[in-house]
């Protein structure tokens, strides 16, 4: 018998408890506790730090990166009505989604292979998800004391450094990993997270086959270089989508559209009729294994959402590709040239900015994809 139907067994006999006296309530508030609890640590609600006014560069930071932090947006936003919230939501909540390089059944070490930022609007009935170079130099908190006073890395390292192995853990918060990376974004980007999910390689494959694979469709050569697939669909296992999902054999940008036809093909197989009910049952098999601060509750809401989301309204959006110059940075950690990311940091506060408004990328129902000043956009159908 599966948590799942544990749980649903013991709501009902709570249940006819209730109609018999104050045991039954006892019994269900218990119940409401268990559901509303964090599967782990939770992201602190970071005050955003901004830069002292002494402070100074990295040697050898590219001078496009420096700004001065600022939340605000830089446009209008308009005065509109909202729709009720569905699913039990409470109107946007944002996730910080991780996906980890580690091949191991823990979360001890690993880098942040994918960073995405999603937005979940319960109101509007909207998900989109924002994707961060993992390339990007940036300021990484609580890291000088241990590195000789070295507080600048890649943005994938501020999981590493996050997190409890041996070497590492290089700040004390519950939260390791996802809670660093989640501030750093903050401090660099003015990212707010509420909640994070970090899931690694290999439960990653667990996931996919647990589903039966997933149906994958090149569009065209394009693609079909950049996946190493021929046009066409292809059925997948989960060893098969990861590989799709990590090849950079045409660069980190092509790596990230190869993500978004697995993650597009990944939620078109969990809404489908014959696997949207056995979502509670990978949700309680998969709970162990994927780092998480959401309750049970929140991702039954997920779920529900999924499940009523209308074509069109699952986009998956980069910043502009001609934001981004190639360029190599001196690592003192590593005592080499690194490659690195030059772009503004002010110009990508402002498009996170708009993202967490809702303004960018503007609502659309077709299906799309393209590249332009606003950026790179899939929309799943």
């Amino acid at each position: 018998m599966t948590r799942t139907q544990k749980t649903i067994i013991s709501l009902l006999s709570l249940i006819a408890c209730a109609l018999v006296g104050s045991v039954g309530y006892f019994g269900f508030h218990t119940y409401q506790t268990y559901a509303e609890r964090p599967l782990g640590p939770s992201v602190p609600q970071f005050t955003p730090l901004g830069l002292p006014a002494t402070w100074t560069t990295t040697p050898g930071t590219p001078m496009s990166s420096i700004g001065a932090v600022t939340l605000a947006p830089t446009f209008p936003i308009p005065a509109t009505s909202t729709p009720a919230p569905i699913c039990g939501g409470t109107g946007v909540m944002t996730v910080l989604a991780i996906g980890a390089d580690s091949r191991s059944d823990t979360y001890r070490y690993g880098l942040a292979d994918v960073i995405r930022v999603v937005r979940v609007d319960f109101s509007y009935r909207r998900v989109t998800v924002l994707e961060f170079p993992r390339d990007l130099w940036v300021e990484i908190p609580y890291i000088s004391d241990n590195l000789n006073g070295q507080d600048h890395e890649k943005l994938n390292q501020a999981y590493l450094y996050g997190q409890p192995g041996d070497g590492f853990k290089y700040w004390n918060d519950p939260s390791a990993g996802p809670g660093l990376l989640a501030l750093t974004l903050n401090v660099n980007f003015g990212v707010v997270t509420d909640h994070y999910i970090s899931v690694n390689m290999r439960t990653f494959v667990n996931a996919v086959n647990a589903v039966n694979g997933i149906d994958l469709n090149v569009p065209n050569e394009d693609y079909a270089q950049t996946t190493g697939l021929p046009v066409g669909l292809h059925h997948l296992n989960g060893d098969q989508a990861l590989k799709v999902a990590r090849n950079r054999t045409e660069g980190g940008f092509a790596r990230v559209e190869n993500q978004n036809l697995v993650l597009c093909a990944l939620r078109k197989k969990l809404t489908s009729p014959k696997v949207v009910t056995q979502i509670p049952d990978l949700i309680s098999s998969f709970q162990n294994n994927i780092l998480t601060d959401l309750s049970p509750q929140q991702l039954s809401q997920l779920a529900c959402l999924a499940t009523q989301l209308p074509p069109g309204n699952i986009k998956l959006v980069s910043f502009p590709l001609n934001l981004f110059k190639n360029s190599r940075i001196y690592d003192p950690v590593f005592e080499k040239n690194v490659f690195i990311f030059d772009v503004n940091f002010n110009t990508l506060r402002d498009y996170v900015a708009r993202f967490h408004a809702g303004t960018w990328p503007e609502p659309t129902t077709t299906a799309t994809t393209g590249d332009n000043e606003e950026g790179s956009e899939v929309v799943c159908e």
